[in-house]
C-alpha cells in the first residue's frame, strides 16, 4: 500500500509515522495538494527533517504535476516549461535533490503529447526524477504516452487512475493495456471518498465532508442505488470478516493488473483498519461474481 499525504501537518505526521512503522514507505504527494497548493509538500519536508530523513534511501516519494498551481498560461497542463518548473518547485518544497516517481497528473487536450513526455524523459535524465508515471489518462491515451516514452529511453514505470467498485472505467481497456506494456497500475480513491465505508450506510453524518462544503463529494453522490450497493457490499463484507472498507481495498488489490493501492487515510485509526484490508485479500470466483451482480 502507499499512503496519499495531503492532511494538516499533527495529523498528517502522526498518520505517516504510523504508516512507516506498519511496513509503508511510498508517500504519495502532488504539487497541488493543501489547501493552499502546495501546503503537503511543505508539510512532508518538515517530517522528513525531523523523523524520516534518516530513511530516505528505503523511502518511494512521488510527486505530480497538471491541474492549476498558479495563473499564467504555465500554471497547469502539461507543457514543458509548467511540469519541469512545477517539479524544481516541489523538490524546493520538500527539500530533495530527486522524486522517485515524477507524474503527469492528466493529459492535455492542447500540449502535444510528444512535448508532455519529452518532460517526463528530461525530469528523469536531469536525476530529478528516478522514474516517470502518468496519472488519470484512459486507455488510448496510455498506451500513446507509453509509446513516446518506450522510444526516448525512459520508460513508463507506473499509472495512478482512479478505481474502485463505484467506478470501473479502468477495466474498459486501461488495464489491458497496462498488463500487455508491462506498466503498474497504483489506483486512488479506492473507497470512492468514503461511500465505500460504513460512514454513510445510516444517512449522512453532519460532521461529513459530504454534509459540508465539498465541491468533490455532494449529496448527489450517494443516489438512493448507491446505497443499495454499498448496504449489499457491507453485509458480504462482515461475513468475511472484514469492514466494507477493508473489502474494497482488497478486492483491488485482487486483481492482477494491480500493483499497489493509494489510501488517504484521515486518522491513525482509519489508517490501520486500511491495513488490515491486507490480512485477507483473497477472493472466490463466487465471491466475484456475487459483488458484480450487487453492482450492477
Amino acid at each position: 500500500m502507499n499512503i496519499e499525504v495531503k492532511k494538516d501537518f499533527q495529523k498528517m505526521k502522526d498518520i505517516i509515522l504510523r504508516a512507516f512503522d506498519l511496513g509503508i514507505t511510498h508517500f504519495d504527494l502532488a504539487n497541488n495538494y493543501g489547501p493552499p497548493p502546495g501546503s503537503a509538500e511543505l508539510n512532508f519536508k518538515n517530517i522528513l527533517n525531523s523523523e524520516l530523513g534518516a530513511y530516505r534511501d528505503e523511502l518511494i516519494i512521488s510527486t505530480k504535476a497538471g491541474y492549476l498551481m498558479w495563473d499564467g498560461p504555465y500554471g497547469e497542463w502539461g507543457s514543458r516549461k509548467y511540469l519541469l518548473a512545477s517539479l524544481d518547485q516541489s523538490l524546493k518544497r520538500m527539500g530533495l535533490d530527486y522524486v522517485d516517481i515524477f507524474y503527469s497528473h492528466r493529459p492535455d487536450p492542447e500540449t502535444p503529447f510528444e512535448e508532455t513526455m519529452m518532460a517526463l524523459h528530461s525530469a528523469v535524465q536531469s536525476g530529478k526524477a528516478l522514474y516517470a508515471g502518468i496519472s488519470n489518462y484512459n486507455a488510448e491515451q496510455t498506451l500513446k504516452a507509453i509509446e513516446i516514452l518506450e522510444k526516448l529511453g525512459t520508460p513508463c514505470l507506473i499509472h495512478q487512475p482512479k478505481y474502485n467498485m463505484l467506478n470501473r472505467w479502468v477495466e474498459d481497456g486501461l488495464l489491458e493495456v497496462l498488463e500487455n506494456k508491462g506498466v503498474g497500475c497504483i489506483p486512488f480513491s479506492p473507497l470512492a471518498q468514503g461511500i465505500l465505508t460504513d460512514r454513510y450506510l445510516n444517512g449522512i453524518p453532519e460532521d461529513s465532508r459530504m454534509a459540508g462544503e465539498s465541491i468533490s463529494l455532494t449529496k448527489e453522490h450517494l443516489h438512493a442505488d448507491t446505497l443499495v450497493k454499498v448496504k449489499g457490499l457491507n453485509q458480504h463484507a462482515e461475513q468475511r470478516g472484514q469492514t466494507l472498507a477493508q473489502m474494497a481495498l482488497a478486492w483491488i488489490l485482487s486483481h492482477r493488473q494491480v500493483t499497489s493501492v493509494v489510501i488517504g487515510a484521515s486518522s491513525v485509526s482509519q489508517l490501520e483498519n486500511n491495513v488490515g484490508a491486507l490480512e485477507n485479500t483473497g477472493f472466490t470466483g463466487d465471491e466475484l461474481s456475487y459483488i458484480d451482480n450487487i453492482l450492477m
